[in-house]
């Protein structure tokens, strides 16, 4: 079973928009389907970091352009 935790993770995302100093963001959190464990990011970048740290890649920003 450990060796499927490593290929394979289910997630709940949840995305909501709250107003910040008159600029309305994204709020996310993740849950995972099939521990419970939960997490709330302040926006979409933390979301992508943590995602990105999960899995071992760059976030879509920093990925090289292939022109």
């Amino acid at each position: 079973m450990e060796t499927e935790k490593a290929t394979y993770r289910s997630f709940l995302l949840r995305l909501w928009q709250v107003e910040q100093n008159g600029d309305w963001i994204w709020r996310c959190s993740l849950e995972e389907t099939g521990t419970g464990w939960h997490r709330k990011f302040v926006d979409l970048n933390a979301l992508f970091g943590y995602l990105s740290a999960e899995t071992g890649t760059k976030p879509p920003a920093e990925k090289e352009s292939k022109r």
